[in-house]
């Protein structure tokens, strides 16, 4: 704008200068044409002015009208480049957002795999402290076996020659039989008794009931429709077993649901395992997951399930049969892959009262595999379910935080009542400690396939 202003002033300078007369020395004029030129020039004066004045406003114009257009394009230009810096802003606020978001995501996903870690290295480290007693105790057999093994090579090099082994093994054979005829006829004597008792037990109940019967009479009272297997069985009462054991000294073979009868105790349904050595009567059984064993107090106590599946047969039918104490436990369990074991222990189970305490003798002569039910159960364990605490953790209800009813100490040594998981099983450790588990075999956090329990008298080990 300054340099529009000193070139208009420069233009009217020059036109005044030449608007101006030049005289001469010594040039000869007279007085009216000198008041004649006089003339033209103020005229031409005028003009020049007229002329300058309009061109100063014009130039005025142009330059307010020029620097009003300026102001407004720098105007909006600023408008623009404020806005675009806003946009800017904004953009920069979301995309700080999202690395905020993915910076968030990231360490959540770290910290996951952080506690997966955690997890496996924990689960790791028990799998080496189970290898390394299960390595101890595969040395103490094997220091055990050898010691067999010397003292059989020593036996043979003392024996005299075959012969004289044959001769010992047929001596042997022959007292075997004789001490065998001997138990049986001890027995006799005892199965006489029982009979006599369960013939008193029913004269007793039908005298209550008021017809007078006398053991004779009462004896020929089983005659009804002839039926067939265990139901034949059922209909006789005073034939009825006490357990699946005696079915089976009565010529009963198959395995099958029968009626049983303990001592001082209603009838009821059982399912009886036949095997070589006697009957079995079952009191667990886990294969498929058809049945929830997380279940209240009551329904362990009187009995849940199918005897032709899973099932337990309840507290009040367990103790019942065992009462007596001259019982033996027998457990056995199967994994994932086809591999089975399996525990035997004499046992004893209290009545109500007890809360159905659980007690393992000769605990001291069990091996590793029996330790995750006998070292807890030294001291007689009482059975707990979700609704009733009855363990020895004193913060924890046991069955609550695994699942189901079982004779909990510390929750951490066996559950086979526990929740039952398809293949493959879950990989949270919080929900594999709820299944089916024997610490001793498969480890802590190893959902088992199966699992049996069943009952029978300790003299099925002698038979």
């Amino acid at each position: 704008m300054k340099t529009t202003l000193a070139a208009l002033t420069l233009c009217l300078v020059v036109l005044m200068a030449s608007a101006l007369p030049f005289e001469r020395k010594g040039a000869s004029s007279t007085g009216g044409a000198a008041k004649e030129k006089n003339v033209q020039y103020a005229a031409r004066d005028d003009d020049i002015l007229a002329h300058g004045l309009q061109l100063g406003q014009n130039l005025k114009e142009h330059v307010d009208k020029t620097k009003g257009q300026r102001t407004r394009d720098i105007f909006t230009k600023l408008k623009a480049f404020n806005r675009t810096t806003a946009e800017l802003g904004k953009e920069s606020q979301r995309q700080q957002a999202r690395g905020e978001e993915t910076l968030k995501a990231r360490a959540r996903e770290m910290e996951d795999r952080e506690g997966q870690l955690l997890n496996v290295t924990t689960e790791l480290r028990e799998k080496c402290e189970e290898m390394q007693q299960e390595r101890r105790t595969m040395s103490e057999r094997m220091s055990r076996l050898e010691e067999r093994v010397d003292s059989m090579l020593q036996g043979h090099m003392n024996s005299r020659n075959n012969s004289d082994a044959r001769s010992i093994q047929l001596m042997l054979d022959t007292q075997n039989r004789r001490i065998d005829d001997l138990v049986e006829r001890i027995r006799l004597p005892e199965k006489l008794d029982k009979q006599n008792v369960r013939i008193r037990t029913l004269q007793s109940q039908i005298q209550q009931s008021g017809l007078r019967l006398s053991p004779r009479s009462s004896s020929s009272s089983t005659e009804g429709p002839a039926q067939s297997g265990a139901e034949e069985q059922r209909d006789s009462p005073l034939e009825m077993a006490t357990d699946c054991h005696e079915l089976f000294l009565k010529g009963q073979t198959t395995s099958g649901v029968y009626t049983i009868q303990p001592i001082d105790s209603e009838p009821f349904n059982v399912f009886c395992e036949m095997t070589a050595d006697g009957g079995w009567t079952v009191i667990q059984r886990r294969q498929d997951g058809s049945v929830d064993f997380d279940q209240l107090w009551q329904a362990y106590e009187k009995g849940f399930g199918s005897l032709n599946g899973e099932f337990w047969l309840g507290l009040e039918n367990i103790h019942a049969i065992a009462k007596d104490g001259s019982y033996i436990l027998n457990i056995k369990f199967s994994d994932w892959g086809d591999d089975s074991a399996s525990v035997r222990f004499p046992f004893e189970l209290g009545g109500k009262e007890t809360n159905y305490s659980l007690l393992i003798q000769e605990a001291g002569t069990t091996d590793t595999l029996e330790s995750s039910l006998t070292t807890d159960s030294a001291l007689a364990l009482p059975f707990s379910t979700r609704d009733q605490d009855n363990d020895h953790k004193v913060d924890i209800n046991c069955a609550k935080h695994l699942s189901g009813g079982w004779w909990f100490s510390n929750c951490g040594r066996s559950n086979l009542n526990g929740r039952y998981f398809q293949t493959p099983p879950p990989k949270q450790r919080h929900q594999r400690k709820q299944g089916i588990f024997w610490k001793t075999w498969r480890g802590r956090y190893y959902p088992l396939k199966s699992s049996i329990m069943k009952i029978a008298p300790a003299a099925i080990n002698k038979s």
